[in-house]
């Protein structure tokens, strides 16, 4: 079996180095680490619309690097601050995945930083032999 790790070497708020890899690929399947509405280092200010977009655009860029698309996406996790942020979350991740729904999971949690909304997600696509 083949490995393969995206981003190994990122940095975080305050510039604090990361101690794990953006996503990690093995055998067709792509293991995609929980993203947050960050960019160079620091979330973004904004509501859960504004994070939401960010958020979502964080993953399809770590897809796009790692050659898959929304379609390969086979299930996400998705941690909101606030429950009352859910339909106005369903209604933007239905933007991107309404043609190709994973299967996902949707939890309220305490974020270990100042987001209102973390997403993780499972993609695969079979490799040529």
């Amino acid at each position: 079996m083949s490995i393969k790790r995206y981003g190994t070497v990122q940095t975080g708020a305050g510039g604090k180095t990361l101690p794990f890899a953006r996503a990690v690929e093995a055998d067709g399947w792509l293991y995609v680490s929980g993203q947050v509405a960050m960019e160079n280092g620091e979330i973004i200010d904004g509501n859960i619309v504004a994070q939401t977009h960010k958020t979502i655009a964080n993953v399809l860029a770590i897809l796009e690097e790692a050659g898959y698309g929304v379609e390969d996406v086979v299930r996400v996790g998705v941690w909101l601050d606030d429950p009352r942020d859910f339909w106005t979350f369903n209604k933007i991740y239905q933007e991107y995945f309404g043609e190709h729904p994973p299967a996902r999971a949707c939890v309220q949690s305490s974020m270990m930083v100042d987001c209102k909304v973390e997403i993780d997600c499972v993609a695969y696509k079979k490799k040529d032999a």
